[in-house]
């Protein structure tokens, strides 16, 4: 064994807590948004317009991220897979950290006119570019430092990271949020964004201190780098592009309930703004704890069954959760937040770190994830703006919504089960089932030899 190799089972634990930190920070940006698109942006950005037109506007400018990750997906796997995870991974921190500092100081409509609502879509499609490499190389870097029969494990403190940034984004709003409105919307929302520059500093730090995995400074030294490694990833992984982007309609749930329902409880259930944004904060403690234990379990019995038990839950859940709001109950919100949450979507989101990296070979493997997830990721974009379109009045009026989001949770159920199970496939050969037997690493040395 090599000693790049013999590294691997020495950093597993530093490898993942690094991407807990720089995904928490990472996160904690781009969830900030959100609370403020579903509070706050229609007020400052878009006052000249109706209240409705104003929102659908604040939350069109909250999918225009989604719009930019893909872009930055090709721009970022590339270059993830040819010089390097780390390197990437410090660009996308400190993109993202420049980006939502700036959207703190951006003047609003009443002084600047037009020119408000074009710089924060401008800033948006910053942090949607930063955020195409962000995910996508944190697991790769944390899978390829994992030990056999614990990648699921490690890898899935990405995720844990993720929510945990969306606690944080949420916990610094709640004060805010209880700000009288003139104070809210003229200066209180922009803390928030000015507060991540102290947090950003911090995971610069951490993300220096970060190794390269063994498995891409053996590519690298052994000069096996993909010169264009999108061209390899079209040519012979397609299949796992079209699983991921199915499966990942899951995440749908997550836009939806965190983007949307916020206003959509708060704007016709009278549910106050901080009850709300404790709700979010509870389920998403609950799913920092739940999302390893889930990938733990995936190591043992596997990817797809936790995945997709994970997908069906939330198909039947999000039911509970929209009929939890109409009642204005917060207690039953609580406890529907918690169960579609913490219980049922922490499954698949602590699984798919390390199922769809190990669809990949080192390679082109941050590439392959950046591209799928970000493509996949499109629709979670949208999703608020079309559920504010969607939804109607009444009791009732949320079923058309919750139909739609279960439909596409089985269909990422449906995707999970239909591919190979990679949750014991060792990481040298993880990938390799995608491309010809000519062009595996073992079948380019033993030509060799």
């Amino acid at each position: 064994m090599s000693d790049a190799l013999a590294k691997t089972g020495q950093t597993p634990r530093k490898a993942a807590l690094a991407s807990f930190l720089g995904s928490m920070v990472e996160y904690y940006d781009f969830f900030i948004y959100g609370s403020a698109s579903a509070l706050v942006f229609s007020h400052v950005f878009f006052p000249d317009v109706s209240a409705t037109v104003g929102t659908l506007a604040a939350l069109a400018t909250f999918a225009v991220a989604y719009i930019a990750r893909p872009i930055g997906s090709f721009f970022l796997g590339h270059f993830g897979d040819r010089i390097g995870r780390k390197r990437v991974l410090i660009f996308t921190l400190a993109t993202m950290g420049g980006s939502t500092f700036l959207i703190g100081c951006l003047p609003s409509y009443s002084v600047i006119g037009v020119w408000a609502p074009i710089l924060l879509v401008l800033c948006r499609v910053a942090q949607g570019f930063s955020a195409a490499g962000e995910q996508s190389g944190a697991s790769s870097m944390t899978l390829e430092h994992s030990p056999e029969g614990r990648r699921g494990y490690f890898t899935s403190f990405t995720l844990s990271g993720t929510q945990a940034g969306l606690v944080v984004a949420t916990l610094a709003f709640i004060p805010v949020a209880a700000l009288p409105s003139e104070a809210l919307y003229s200066w209180g929302w922009r803390v928030p964004f000015w507060a991540s520059a102290i947090v950003v500093v911090v995971a610069m730090f951490v993300r220096r201190t970060l190794e390269e995995p063994p498995a891409f400074e053996e590519i690298k030294e052994s000069e096996e780098t993909v010169r264009f490694p999108l061209t390899v990833f079209v040519r012979h992984y397609w299949g796992s592009f079209l699983r991921i982007v199915v499966c990942h309609l899951y995440g749908t749930i997550s836009t939806t309930v965190t983007v949307f329902g916020l206003g959509y409880a708060v704007d016709q259930w009278d549910i106050s703004r901080s009850s709300m944004l404790w709700t979010i904060v509870i389920s998403n403690i609950g799913q920092v704890v739940t999302i390893p234990l889930w990938a733990r379990l995936s190591d043992r019995i596997g990817r797809r069954p936790v995945f997709a038990v994970g997908a069906l839950g939330c198909a039947a859940s999000v039911f509970v959760y929209f009929w939890a709001i109409t009642t204005s109950n917060w207690s039953l919100v609580v406890l529907a937040s918690v169960l579609l949450g913490s219980v049922c979507y922490a499954a698949p989101n602590g699984v798919w770190p390390s199922l769809y990296a190990e669809m990949f070979d080192a390679r082109v493997r941050y590439t392959g994830m950046a591209v799928s997830t970000q493509f996949a990721n499109v629709p979670q974009g949208f999703l608020p703006t079309i559920a504010a379109l969607m939804i109607g009045t009444g009791a009732f009026g949320w079923v058309p919504l919750a139909i739609l989001l279960a439909v596409l949770c089985l269909l990422a159920a449906a995707a999970a089960l239909a591919g190979p199970e990679t949750a014991h496939v060792p990481l040298d050969q993880l990938g390799h089932t995608s491309r010809p037997a000519a062009e595996t690493p073992a079948a380019r040395l033993t030509t060799t030899t």
